[in-house]
C-alpha cells in the first residue's frame, strides 16, 4: 500500500487499526515537552460500543481546521471487534493515552502493555500516543513497530500532538513526558516548566476522557505535576490522579533482599513515603522479609537507617554514572507494576506505594498535596489506605521532612493550581538525578 507523506505543520492525529488476529509493539525515553494548541477535536473511532461513562464534552474547536487522517499497512483494515468476541471470551476495548510516547521509557512499556502482561491476556486495547512536533515521525515509527509486532490485543493505535484528541475518551492516562532539567536551571523552573504541560494536560483530560480515568503521573517532580493536573482537571476524582513511586519501592525491596539475602519476592509490605526526590522516605519499619518485620531478620539497624534509605535516594545517580543515561526498562516496568496492582487484588496483608491525594488520610499528613503512601486495590482500579501502619518517632521525622518539601513545591505551583500567586521557598534542591 502506498503510504501518504504526513506534514508536520499542523498536529494530526491519526488512527491505526488492526484486523481480527493481527498484533502490535511501541517506544519512549526522554520526557520530551508537548504542544498545546487549541486543535480542532478529533474523535478516535472504534468498533466497539462506547465506555458505559460518559466522557465531558471537549471545547468547541474551529471546524476551518482540515483532518488529515492517514494510515497505512494493517492499521487501516477495518475489523469487527464485536464478531471476535463472539469465538473468543475478550472483554471490551479500553482506551489507553500514554504522553511522551515516542521516549526511552514508552520504548520498553508499550510493548508491554501491547502483550497483555499488564491488563490481561483477554483484555483488547487501543493506544492512543501523544508525541510532540518535533516526535511526531519518531511516532510513526513507534507505530510501525507496534504493527510489526503482531500483538492480537493491540486493536487501534493513534498518534497525534493535540492532546483534546489523544486523550479522547481514554480509561487510563500515563502522563510520562516532560521538560528535562537542563544545565543551570533552579528547581524552581523546572517545576512552573513542567507544571505548564501538567496543567494543559489536566484541563484536556477534564474535558474529554473517561469520567472515571485514571491518571498515572511519570514526568517530574512528579508528584507536583500530579497535583497540578488533578487541581486542573476538577470533574475527575482527585483520588483517582497518582504519581509514579513505585520504582522507589522496587528498588528498595532489591536492597532489603540483598542485605537479607533471600529473593525479592520474599519482600512485603514495601513503603515510600512522600516525594519521588531525595527526602523520600523507604520505610524499613513496616517492611516484611518472609512475613516477618524486616528489623527482626535485618538486625544492623545502623545500616537501615542510614545506607539503606541513602542507597534508595541515591540509585537513580549511580545509575547515570554507571550507564551514562537515566533508567528507562525499570521505569516502564515500575509503570506496569503500578497498574496491575490496581487492576489486581492486592494480596492478603501485603500493599503497594503510590503517590496519591492525601485528603482524608488518617496519617496525620497535611492535606492537599500528593504523597506517597501505602495502599491496597481490590482489583477494580480503585484503591484504599492500608489502616495497619506503625508510625515511630524516627519515621515520623523523616515523613514531615518530605512532607515540608511537597507544601514548599505546592506554594511554588499556587499560580497553576489556581490558588493564587506563586511564592517559591523550597528548603533546598532535592531533585534526584534523573531530573538533571
Amino acid at each position: 500500500m502506498a503510504l501518504s507523506k504526513i506534514s508536520t505543520s499542523y498536529s494530526p492525529s491519526h488512527t491505526l487499526k488492526s484486523k481480527p488476529g493481527v498484533p502490535f509493539h511501541g517506544h519512549d525515553a526522554k520526557r520530551t515537552g508537548v504542544s498545546f494548541e487549541p486543535h480542532r477535536r478529533l474523535r478516535i473511532s472504534c468498533s466497539v460500543a462506547p465506555n458505559e461513562v460518559q466522557a465531558p464534552v471537549a471545547p468547541a474547536i474551529p471546524s476551518d481546521k482540515a483532518s488529515n487522517r492517514e494510515c497505512y499497512g494493517v492499521f487501516c483494515t477495518t475489523y469487527d471487534l464485536r464478531a471476535d468476541e463472539k469465538t473468543k471470551s475478550w472483554k471490551s476495548l479500553i482506551k489507553i493515552a500514554v504522553s511522551g510516547a515516542a521516549g526511552m521509557i514508552s520504548n520498553h512499556l508499550l510493548f508491554k502493555l501491547a502483550s497483555g502482561v499488564v491488563f490481561g491476556p483477554d483484555q483488547p486495547i487501543a493506544l492512543q500516543l501523544l508525541g510532540s512536533e518535533r516526535s511526531l515521525q519518531a511516532l510513526e515509527g513507534v507505530a510501525m513497530e507496534l504493527e510489526d509486532s503482531l500483538y492480537p490485543l493491540l486493536r487501534e493505535v493513534s498518534i497525534g500532538t493535540n492532546p483534546y484528541e489523544i486523550f479522547q475518551d481514554c480509561e487510563w492516562a500515563l502522563l510520562i513526558g516532560a521538560k528535562p532539567r537542563g544545565p543551570g536551571m533552579e528547581r524552581a523552573g523546572l517545576l512552573d516548566i513542567n507544571g505548564q504541560i501538567f496543567a494543559e494536560q489536566g484541563k484536556a483530560l477534564n474535558a474529554v476522557a473517561s469520567r472515571n480515568v485514571k491518571v498515572i503521573v511519570v514526568g517530574n517532580p512528579c508528584n507536583t505535576n500530579a497535583l497540578i493536573c488533578l487541581k486542573n482537571a476538577p470533574n475527575i476524582p482527585a483520588k483517582n490522579f497518582h504519581a509514579l513511586t513505585r520504582l522507589d519501592e522496587n528498588r528498595a525491596k532489591c536492597q532489603l533482599a540483598l542485605k537479607a539475602g533471600v529473593f525479592y519476592d520474599k519482600v512485603s509490605n514495601m513503603t515510600i513515603w512522600g516525594n519521588h526526590s531525595t527526602t523520600q522516605v523507604p520505610d524499613f519499619l513496616n517492611a516484611k522479609i518472609n512475613g516477618i518485620p524486616a528489623k527482626e531478620v535485618i538486625k544492623d539497624t545502623k545500616w537501615l537507617e542510614t545506607e539503606f534509605t541513602e542507597r534508595i535516594q541515591k540509585r537513580g545517580g549511580v545509575l547515570i554514572q554507571k550507564w551514562g543515561r537515566s533508567s528507562a526498562a525499570s521505569t516502564a516496568v515500575s509503570i506496569a507494576d503500578a497498574i496491575r496492582s490496581l487492576v489486581t487484588p492486592t494480596p492478603e496483608g501485603d500493599w503497594f506505594s503510590s503517590g496519591v491525594y492525601t485528603n482524608g488520610n488518617t496519617y496525620g499528613i497535611a492535606e492537599d498535596i500528593v504523597f506517597s503512601m501505602p495502599c491496597r486495590s481490590k482489583g477494580d482500579g480503585d484503591y484504599e489506605l492500608a489502616t495497619d501502619v506503625i508510625i515511630d518517632d524516627f519515621l515520623r521525622a523523616r515523613i514531615k521532612k518530605t512532607e515540608a518539601e511537597l507544601l514548599a513545591e505546592k506554594r511554588c505551583v499556587a499560580h497553576l493550581t489556581g490558588e493564587g500567586n506563586a511564592f517559591c521557598d523550597l528548603p533546598e534542591d532535592t531533585m534526584l538525578p534523573g531530573e538533571q
